[in-house]
């Protein structure tokens, strides 16, 4: 697996599928569905459900009684989502925007949002619709990185600050949400009753790589100006060359209305 400066960003659904199998993914996500408590016969559902990475752990937790509902607005990720779950009868995949979750009001027992509210235009608003969704004593479970904490090991520790500084001002639209999700989901309407906070933890720099995005996302702090060509290039080829190590924190929150 070679690792270069200004690599297209890859598919976005394997993207999606890779990274939830790491090490780091799988073991965030396991708690999250842990704590939702999910029980034989309920409704759930899963805003941005991408390719449908849980869908399939959240109808084995629902049962044969229960109703899992992927909502997603990417024409490709409804697609692989629906591919993903052809064999689950239980398993709804809806095309709808988070702002407007094309959902019964009341009707949800329990709902996650994993990821995406980095992403959206309002993420308070999405919040309110998934408070719409459900009905009263539901639970939901929210996950969101803070990428303002995103830390990468280099001699040059001033140009990886630099990449950060990026990261967080250019390149995700919401980048700090995760420590924002407590206040967000209460002022929601939710009584918040746990709130996580995990690091996932990179040791192999092509991993790191795929997943942070630090050939092509340096490659575009050198063209934004947040970063010198030269001390750029040298920073990414450094980070390849010996021991690695980055991590950044992931904040998780459980709630009921």
């Amino acid at each position: 697996m070679s690792s270069t400066l200004g690599t297209p960003p890859p598919d976005q659904a394997a993207y999606m599928l890779r990274a939830a199998a790491g090490d780091a993914g799988r073991a965030y996500k396991q708690r999250l569905l842990d704590l939702l408590d999910i029980r034989a016969g309920q409704t759930v559902l899963d805003v941005g459900c991408g390719p449908g990475t849980d869908l399939p752990a959240l109808a084995e937790r629902a049962g044969d009684g229960g109703t899992v509902i992927g909502v997603d607005h990417d024409p490709a990720m409804l697609l692989r989502a629906r591919e993903r779950t052809a064999g689950l009868d239980r398993v709804e995949v809806r095309e709808g925007d988070a702002h407007a979750l094309p959902v019964a009001p009341g009707t949800v027992d329990r709902a996650r949002i994993d990821r995406v509210l980095m992403h959206v235009a309002e993420p308070a608003d999405v919040l309110g619709q998934l408070r719409r969704a459900t009905r009263p004593g539901a639970r939901i479970g929210l996950a969101e990185p803070d990428w303002d904490t995103l830390a990468v090991d280099a001699e040059d520790l001033e140009t990886s600050r630099a990449f950060t500084r990026y990261t967080t001002a250019e390149a995700v639209r919401h980048a700090t949400i995760g420590r924002s999700l407590p206040r967000l989901a209460e002022g929601a309407g939710f009584r918040v009753e746990a709130v996580l906070a995990t690091t996932p933890v990179f040791r192999d720099f092509h991993e790191a790589d795929h997943t942070l995005g630090l050939g092509r996302n340096m490659q575009r702090a050198i063209d934004a100006g947040y970063v010198d060509h030269d001390r750029g290039r040298r920073w990414f080829a450094a980070l390849s060359e010996g021991p690695f190590y980055a991590s950044f924190t992931l904040v998780g929150v459980i709630g009921s209305r």
